[in-house]
């Protein structure tokens, strides 16, 4: 009578008001011997019964887990993986009892990561696919479950899911890419902390497809609470970056930059601007169409499109080009470079200017950048705090001068731009490269008359004797360079 015993307290703790009667009864722990049963139906009858007498019962799921049902769930999932009715009440159970640490704990010490990837893989409808990812969540909490579940590879199977969905409109769909989307890149970025190894290095990060499967998820990243991190996992790698390129990724996220430049998730964005900046390729129309996303209010997006912008002009002299010759694009950047009460911005936008004038070759961006009065915020940025900024504006100053001194060579007196580098030359706490490229600056300031009137008034000539006793090699080679220029009439 035992199975017919079984099947009437399953139908009994249907009832809410029956539940305290057969705990009083202590019927869960008469019950739990039966999960030893090689009967299927004792086992559906007796998982049933004991799902909803402890359903939403803390300590009694509590003291399941004590006396040794976590090893009985599995070993059920295990040996009757094929049993539909059987598998949805043990998914249900492990759904119910996996948000406990002493639970996670107990699989850990299991096989179950392999059962659950096992069934995820035949998980044909929504519900099914649902309490699966439900309990997959709750074990990818558990340092080890997570490595666990990787080695078993779950992450291959999400991702046969998601991008076999990636095209669907159905809410229910939307529902399982989020799902799927956000436990592999937790699964993912957990196993490399844990690890400690790079993106490269990690086997799983190099899942089949993975630049697919991000290009997938960035189509639904308003449900997708790890955009950055996804991106990020795809961006490890150049042939991971072109294939990307190739499926249009940059378009798609310049799409989503336009859509919700004046409102939107701040975090989605910075995402996909950080993949901007990773990726910064100059394909046709991309510096056009980031351009026309700085009319953003917000200073955190201000601050990442400049940076975007940046990347972007360093060592592609055709985007350079197209940037250095924008009349709005300059003037809001002079702007910007007067916003001293946002930092960020005020550098960035420094830095963006160096790196137009750096890059490029042309005559016509020389001119727009003094005619937009961007020449003495270079000559500012100089004197930074920052040696790497001081240089980007030295070797900035210097291309341009060798460029067009004579466009700049008023600007360059009106901003003091020899006293400045005379006073770097002298202070003793510059940096040797930030002296060495001030004396390559003022090489090219020498062919102004002007200026070299200015350079010999300063009396820069006995600094630089100084500097040819420098402890620094190369200070010293430009040094005895520069006075060499300086003797020479122009």
């Amino acid at each position: 009578c035992a199975v017919k015993a079984a099947q009437v307290l399953s139908e009994i703790a249907k009832n809410e008001e029956m539940k305290k009667p057969c705990i009083e009864a202590d019927l869960v722990l008469t019950l739990i011997p039966l999960l030893d049963s090689t009967d299927q139906e004792m086992l559906l009858h007796a998982g049933r019964a004991i799902g909803r007498i402890c359903y939403d019962n803390r300590d009694l799921q509590e003291e399941l887990v004590k006396v040794g049902v976590i090893t009985s769930l599995v070993r059920i999932l295990t040996d009757y993986a094929e049993s539909e009715p059987l598998v949805h009440v043990d998914l249900l159970a492990l759904c119910n009892l996996a948000d406990l640490d002493t639970a996670k704990e107990a699989l850990s010490k299991t096989k179950v990561a392999e059962q659950l990837v096992k069934q995820l893989r035949r998980a044909e409808n929504h519900e099914r696919l649902e309490i699966v990812f439900e309990v997959l969540q709750a074990l990818a909490e558990n340092d080890a479950l997570k490595v666990q579940l990787v080695e078993a590879g779950v992450q291959e199977v999400l991702s046969e899911i998601l991008l076999r969905l990636q095209g669907s409109s159905q809410a229910e769909d939307t529902c399982i890419v989020k799902a799927a989307s956000d436990l592999i890149v937790s699964l993912l970025l957990g196993v490399l902390k844990l690890q400690s190894q790079s993106y490269q290095d990690v086997k799983a990060v190099k899942a089949k497809r993975l630049p697919e499967i991000s290009v997938c998820m960035i189509k639904f990243y308003d449900c997708i609470s790890h955009l950055s991190h996804a991106l990020f996992l795809s961006l490890s790698s150049d042939g991971n970056c072109v294939r990307m390129v190739q499926l249009g990724v940059i378009h798609q996220l310049l799409d989503l930059l336009e859509k919700h430049v004046e409102s939107g998730d701040v975090s989605v964005q910075h995402a996909a601007l950080s993949a901007l900046r990773n990726l910064a390729i100059p394909e046709e129309g991309v510096a056009e169409r980031i351009q026309a996303l700085l009319k953003s209010e917000m200073p955190p997006m201000q601050s990442k499109l400049l940076g975007t912008l940046r990347m972007l002009a360093d060592g592609q002299a055709d985007a350079a080009e197209i940037l250095g010759q924008d009349p709005m694009l300059l003037n809001r950047l002079v702007q910007w470079c007067n916003a001293n009460d946002h930092t960020g911005i005020h550098g960035e936008a420094n830095r963006l200017l160096a790196s137009i004038l750096r890059h490029n070759r042309s005559q016509e961006v020389v001119k727009a950048i003094q005619e937009a009065q961007g020449v003495k915020h270079l000559v500012s940025m100089t004197t930074s705090e920052h040696a790497a900024m001081q240089n980007e504006a030295l070797n900035a100053l210097a291309i341009a001068s060798a460029i067009n001194l004579e466009t700049l060579e008023e600007s360059f007196k009106e901003s003091q731009l020899v006293q400045s580098l005379h006073r770097l030359l002298q202070d003793d706490n510059t940096s040797p490269e930030v002296k060495y490229n001030s004396m390559g600056l003022l090489c090219s300031l020498l062919n102004s008359g002007d200026l070299r009137q200015e350079i010999e008034e300063d009396k820069i000539k006995e600094t630089l004797e100084q500097l040819c006793s420098h402890s620094n090699a190369s200070v010293v080679k430009e040094a005895v360079t520069t006075l060499q220029v300086l003797r020479r009439e122009t």
